[in-house]
């Protein structure tokens, strides 16, 4: 059960270690882009490909006939990644060895919608997969295996979404060997749990006042490619795409402190974009203008005026 690209990779190592898969659930397909065009998850695309048996139910609860024909089928176990549904406890129980989820972090830190995301807009060093046994609560049944990754400097959520993706399908088949064992461990959470809820579009907004320069790169790099962080250069909304800090030979400002936040230090088509955050320096790398293209820094002030002492909003 599972929908992303993220969920793929997991449906993917699952075929590929020969395991009798008999079937797929996936959210059903959607309307995108600007001709609205019905398209199917990247686990239906997968799915479809392998001739596997695939359902998209609308909801999956009080749904008596998708509840009865998941029973008929009788499966072993239930591998849950990324599925984007809550699953009711008459799903829950109907596998005799269980269900089992892939969860991009290292449990219990960071349980809810966007854990990859949030240890990024963190600025954390680490992170990881966690396997676990599901209950009825979000993300709070007992582990089984887990594996850490350090996240890079500039490292994007998408970056490391790739990797984690494909790691979480290599410890999913780790996870069903040891349970075909009946080695599995199974240790249980505690309290010391985070939460990593669903993004909003306001988060993107950068507050100049309010964020030092490296809270600025953190959100820049949490939000690639989801939405991007925005802010404003007269009334004209500006993405950053990545941003690096600025180090101290690289610019050299007087008086920096008595100068607003937000304000271009410099703005030159060969040396780039620095602007002074709450604390720190940013250097842009990668920019889009309104109604514009993402482009490189340099591509950019070629063809747009950006002047010291302007101030982004």
């Amino acid at each position: 059960m599972g929908t992303p690209d993220f969920a793929k990779e997991s449906l993917k190592s699952l075929v590929e270690a020969n395991y009798d898969v008999i079937g797929v659930v996936t959210n059903p397909d959607k309307p995108k882009g600007r001709g609205m065009k019905m398209v199917a998850s990247p686990v239906k695309e997968y799915a479809e490909g392998k001739g596997l048996k695939i359902y998209q139910p609308e909801k999956v609860r009080k749904n008596v006939e998708f509840i009865e024909e998941i029973k008929n089928l009788n499966p072993d176990v239930i591998c849950v990644v990324a599925y984007g549904k809550i699953l009711p406890k008459e799903i829950l129980e109907i596998p005799r060895l269980g269900c089992i989820n892939v969860h991009g972090s290292l449990l219990p830190k960071y349980r809810g919608a966007a854990p990859i995301q949030w240890a990024v807009l963190n600025g954390d060093k680490t992170t990881g997969i966690t396997t676990m046994y599901m209950d009825e609560g979000m993300d709070t049944g007992d582990m089984i295996l887990k594996q850490e990754v350090e996240i890079g400097e500039n490292e994007t959520t998408g970056e490391l979404w790739d990797r984690l993706s494909k790691i979480g399908g290599e410890l999913l088949v780790k996870t069903l060997k040891e349970i075909e064992k009946g080695t599995a461990p199974r240790e249980k959470q505690g309290d010391n749990f985070t939460i990593a809820p669903m993004l909003s579009k306001e988060m993107a907004k950068i507050d100049w006042n309010k964020k030092t320069a490296q809270e600025i790169k953190n959100l820049v790099r949490g939000l690639n490619p989801i939405m991007g962080a925005y802010t404003f250069l007269n009334g004209k909304k500006i993405k950053f795409w990545k941003v690096d800090l600025a180090k101290e030979d690289e610019i050299m400002v007087e008086n920096l402190d008595f100068l607003r936040n937000g304000v271009v230090l410099l703005s030159d088509s060969k040396d780039g974009l620095y602007i002074k955050a709450k604390s720190g320096i940013i250097k842009v790398l990668e920019i889009q203008g309104e109604n514009a293209k993402r482009m490189s820094i340099q591509d950019y002030l070629r063809g747009n005026s950006i002047q010291e002492f302007d101030v982004f909003e």
